[in-house]
């Protein structure tokens, strides 16, 4: 200890005197077990030696420090002995810190106020957390975290502050300490301080804490802000993993803060400009642009032009010619492509796309290179109920319709007729560009033989046939031509008594008859004959026959023998009987009336 210089005054040795008896006074008010303050005088290799106010220096072992003193700092003590044998004062900093640390945990414990403690093991339920001098406490897994912890051995270690919860159960020191409500209770603050001190638009660095389909969550210090999707680029993105990492420390703005909900929207990509804002200094409607395919779906393919210019070509807008089932069939992600740019909406963010505008619309010259008339060979691409598409080229096809596949023959369906894959003949009987439809025809490659049977067989003439089929309404004739009649079954009667019904009884096809034509309908197809009217026919020209030779006298056909004749025709026939007229116009009796 210092040793106090001497005045060299007459008033000396008083002073001096005054001096001892207060320094003698104050080691009289200390107590063995009293705590008191000192400080650090010197530090060897393994003691550390501290001045407490009393003759002598107290002495500490070096490892009763956490880390190596620097002389001059403070250090309570316990003063163990005033003086030993050798006349040395003991003290304890151990014994100190055990009083102290009880000093301040109780007031801890009463104040609610954090102290700190280091996770050394795992016990059952929870974790052994060393809390200084020599004390533990428990911590229960519950609340060791502020999230669900699935991996225990992680908190090993770990240094934090925590909140007592217990000091004494029974009678006994039971020390339970809570980690998780001094983390969130640390997180509100701060979460606090960010809503009041942080405005829109502030540069902030967090790490990335974890994943959903939708963005990821970044941890701004205990509290979490979501950086969305849409706000990692302002081009596509399929999935955040491939901007951000899990554990990257990123810089992120601030765009958007909801207090209230304690939300909080953070974005990536308003560090540069919106794209959009320059979208009508690089793009026009009918430019031909490059783009990357990044998504297809059933109407149609997203294209992005550049990062945040993404438009969309819909199904309809790839082929003039083809049809398109799926956007699969001639599309993959990441192919690139060229396209129009149809159309466009700022406000929207939208742009319409099209991909067949890029080529030459072959419809625009379809009748130049397939005008009404044109013979083609082509194959039969598929047969419906109505009729068989022709591919005409690759994308272009022609409607063969059933109506147009015979003149004469009554297609009731293609298919009877046509099959896929054969290659047939064909006309081109219409073009519509607008509607893009070419209708063919495999009659039109002959002649109408409905307009031939028709200039050479008028109303009244007469015709052979042969009995096609037998309905309950009557039987049809195919006649010369090809082409086929009908002879409804109240013309089939060739005499008065003679029902319908039984005529057509008469009937069978493969018959031979003849007939009159009694109706021609070309543009329809349709034609009626009669055997009556031909039977009628028949006796009006025997009658006239006999008139003229009569007339002339040069027949030996006498108007007896003309009944007679008659008659063997009914009798042979079936009594199919007939009147006459007389050559004085008068009718002879069983004469038919004259239609």
């Amino acid at each position: 200890m210092a040793q106090m210089e001497v005045g060299t005054d007459t008033n000396s040795g008083d002073i001096q005197s005054q001096l001892q008896e207060e320094y003698l006074k104050s080691l009289e008010q200390l107590e063995e077990g009293q705590l008191i303050d000192g400080y650090v005088i010197q530090v060897t290799a393994d003691q550390v030696f501290v001045d407490v106010g009393y003759k002598s220096e107290g002495k500490i072992p070096l490892s009763e420090f956490p880390e190596i003193p620097k002389v001059g700092d403070p250090v309570s003590v316990i003063l163990v002995t005033k003086e030993n044998k050798h006349g040395e004062v003991i003290v304890s900093k151990q014994k100190a810190d055990v009083k102290l640390f009880w000093k301040n945990l109780r007031q801890a414990f009463q104040d609610h106020t954090p102290v700190e403690g280091t996770i050394e093991k795992q016990v059952k339920g929870g974790f052994d957390v060393n809390l200084g001098a020599g004390v533990h406490a428990f911590l229960p897994i519950s609340q060791s975290d502020a999230q669900k912890v699935d991996k225990p051995e992680k908190l090993l270690g770990v240094k934090s502050s925590m909140q007592v919860e217990r000091l004494y159960s029974d009678g006994k020191v039971n020390i339970v300490v809570n980690r998780r409500k001094w983390l969130e209770e640390e997180t509100t603050a701060k979460q606090q301080e960010f809503f009041e001190n942080t405005p829109i638009g502030s540069e902030i660095t967090g790490v990335v804490k974890s994943f959903t389909s939708f963005g990821a969550f970044i941890d701004l210090g205990g509290f979490d802000g979501l950086l969305h999707i849409n706000d990692m680029s302002w081009g596509h993105v399929t999935r955040p993993k491939d901007f951000v990492k899990k554990g990257q420390e990123i810089t992120v703005k601030v765009i958007r803060i909801d207090p209230k909900e304690k939300r909080i929207n953070l974005s990536l990509k308003h560090f540069t400009d919106d794209p959009w804002v320059h979208f009508e200094d690089k793009y026009h409607v009918n430019d031909i642009v490059k783009g990357r395919v990044t998504k297809l779906t059933d109407f149609g393919a997203f294209i992005e032009l550049e990062e945040g210019i993404e438009g969309l070509a819909h199904i309809s807008e790839f082929s003039w010619v083809k049809k398109i089932q799926s956007p699969g069939d001639v599309l993959s992600i990441g192919d690139e492509v060229e396209c129009m740019v149809l159309g466009y909406d700022l406000q929207s963010g939208r742009v319409s796309l099209g991909l067949k505008q890029v080529g030459d619309n072959p419809w625009s010259s379809i009748q130049e290179k397939y005008p009404v008339g044109t013979r083609l060979t082509r194959k039969v691409i598929k047969i419906t109920n109505a009729g068989a598409f022709i591919e005409l080229e690759e994308g272009i096809d022609g409607f063969l319709h059933g109506d147009d596949i015979s003149w004469t023959k009554k297609v009731k369906h293609p298919g009877s007729e046509l099959s896929a894959g054969q290659e047939v003949e064909v006309m081109v009987i219409s073009v519509d560009r607008g509607n893009r439809n070419v209708r063919l025809g495999i009659k039109q490659l002959s002649e109408d033989p409905w307009q031939n049977f028709a200039s050479a067989y008028k109303p009244g003439s007469q015709v052979e046939g042969e009995v096609s089929s037998v309905t309950d309404f009557g039987i049809f004739v195919k006649v010369p031509g090809g082409i086929e009649g009908l002879i409804h079954k109240t013309n089939l009667p060739e005499n008065r008594e003679e029902t319908p019904e039984d005529a057509l009884k008469r009937y069978q096809p493969g018959d031979k008859i003849t007939a009159v034509v009694l109706e021609l309908q070309p543009e329809k197809q349709k034609a009626s004959f009669s055997i009556r009217d031909y039977q009628k026919k028949m006796q009006r020209d025997e009658l006239s026959r006999y008139m003229a030779e009569e007339e002339s006298g040069d027949s030996t056909f006498t108007l007896g023998d003309f009944l007679k004749s008659k008659n063997s025709e009914q009798t042979a026939g079936g009594d199919q009987g007939g009147s006459v007229v007389s050559s004085s116009g008068s009718r002879a009796e069983g004469t038919p009336d004259s239609e």
